[in-house]
Formats: C-alpha cells, structure tokens, sequence
C-alpha cells in the first residue's frame, strides 16, 4: 500500500487524502465571495480580480462601503458560459 507524510509528518494513505480533498471540493460556496475566494476559484491573482472588476468583466459585484465581494452563483454562471465545450460534447 502506497503511502505518503502529510503536512503534520505521520504518513496518511492515498484513499485517506483522496476522501479529504473530495469533501473541500464539494463544500458549499457561500452567497458572496471574497475577492480572494474568487480569485481562488478563479485560479488567479487578487490583482487581476480587481483589474476585471474595473473593467466591469465580472458579474454579480456587490459593493458594501469599502468592501468588493461577488455571488458565487452569478461567478459560476459566468464562469460556465465562458467555458469551451469539450471535443466529446460536440
């Protein structure tokens, strides 16, 4: 049985790893996002977050006072429309 150290040093399985990330991939976003929690499900910098948000590419941005934060479900709608459709989906 492969194994490998995890971050505390004792070794974990793969299995054991595998489960742990499937459940931080499955958890519920919340309504509003952070402009750092889009820019992690964006898979970018908080710098280009706000560059796209001054130049109005991004939806659902709701500004309270001071604070920048996004729907979630408006980024995620956005973010399927941009995507390419794969070779077998055509």
């Amino acid at each position: 049985m492969d194994t490998w150290p995890n971050v505390a040093g004792s070794v974990t399985s793969p299995d054991r790893e595998a489960r742990s990330e499937d459940r931080r991939r499955h958890r519920p976003l919340p309504i509003l996002l952070t402009v750092d929690e889009a820019a992690a499900l964006l898979r970018t910098t908080r710098r280009a977050i706000y560059a796209m948000i001054a130049r109005r590419q991004l939806p659902g941005v709701v500004r309270v006072r001071r604070r920048v934060l996004l729907r979630s479900e408006d980024l995620l709608h956005w973010l399927e429309q941009k995507s390419a459709p794969s070779l077998e989906e055509r």
